[in-house]
């Protein structure tokens, strides 16, 4: 059945002239017929730069949103409409525009892990990968970044910037804990261990890397050690171990899953291209507002 559905999909991929996008959380299956597989800022240029007429985003609904922000004459289709984000709700235009009045002047940092509402009052965008950098490059002597509040005290621990941050936060990392980082360093002992910046700082504190999902993939690669723990959700585990067989890669939590990222399927994406069902599509006034914020981030 597996092989049928892949066979399918691919000749509807070929009809529609369309590319598969896929985010390193994703099911296995779905990682497997991926044309780019990668992290929200990878995937976001990718889908910038794409010829594709038609692009099927296997992630959450954000980064469907940032693809059609970014590429207004594609069509966007997210195989389960569902698929949201907790931490991208935790902060609102309404709660943004609060924060504003409060910090008149103060430059606005957001995570990509926001709608693009949001993005509209927002004067540069970041993932986790460019964060740090991101932050460096703002000469503002205030910054609000949202809404992730663990990527913020990480980037400010980083940076020596006083950062203003709403308190949200990233249910499957708060799920990993300190003593979940001990307990795996005592049962593989000299393993490193690499912690994803969403991770709470007492997780970071026992990391010997802290890694956005593309830098993990990166330094797994390069990485003297053959023994590595992952803080981060569990979904990325599969393509580590299939991009580098000859090391092993252990879980801080199997707590760590994203039912979200977890809700796309090789059926969902063959009735996504079949249909050409669950299209997301930004407006022309919020793709207006929100686009000078993404460029800043892509670049």
């Amino acid at each position: 059945m597996t092989e049928q559905l892949v066979r399918r999909i691919q000749e509807l991929k070929k009809k529609r002239n369309a590319a598969i996008l896929v985010h390193s959380y994703q099911p296995p299956e779905v990682q497997d017929i991926a044309d780019i597989l990668g992290d929200s800022l990878e995937l976001s240029r990718q889908a910038a730069q794409s010829s594709a007429d038609v692009i099927v985003f296997c992630g959450v609904h954000f980064m469907a949103e940032t693809a059609s922000i970014l590429c207004p004459r594609k069509t966007i289709l997210l195989p389960d409409i569902t698929a949201g984000c907790p931490m991208a709700d935790m902060v609102s235009v309404e709660k943004l525009r609060e924060l504003k009045a409060r910090h008149p002047g103060a430059i606005v940092v957001a995570y990509v892990n926001t709608t693009a509402d949001v993005k509209t009052e927002t004067d540069i965008c970041c993932t986790s990968a460019n964060a740090v950098q991101i932050v460096n490059g703002v000469a503002a002597k205030e910054i609000i970044f949202v809404p992730d509040r663990n990527l913020g005290q990480y980037v400010a621990r980083c940076t020596g910037k006083k950062l203003t941050y709403v308190e949200g936060y990233c249910p499957v990392h708060a799920r990993i804990l300190a003593e979940h980082i001990e307990q795996a360093r005592r049962e593989h002992p000299g393993a490193d261990v690499i912690a994803h910046p969403e991770c709470s700082p007492e997780v970071i504190d026992r990391a010997d890397r802290v890694l956005s999902t593309s830098g993990m993939c990166a330094y797994a690669k390069t990485a003297a050690a053959r023994d590595i723990i992952v803080a981060t959700e569990t979904g990325i585990l599969y393509r580590l171990r299939k991009e580098n067989p000859g090391k092993r890669f252990y879980p801080a939590t199997e707590l760590a899953v994203c039912s979200n990222m977890k809700k796309n399927s090789l059926r969902k994406v063959l009735d996504a291209l079949e249909l050409m069902q669950h299209e997301v599509r930004v407006s022309d006034e919020v793709r207006a507002k929100a686009r000078k914020a993404i460029d800043g981030m892509i670049v």
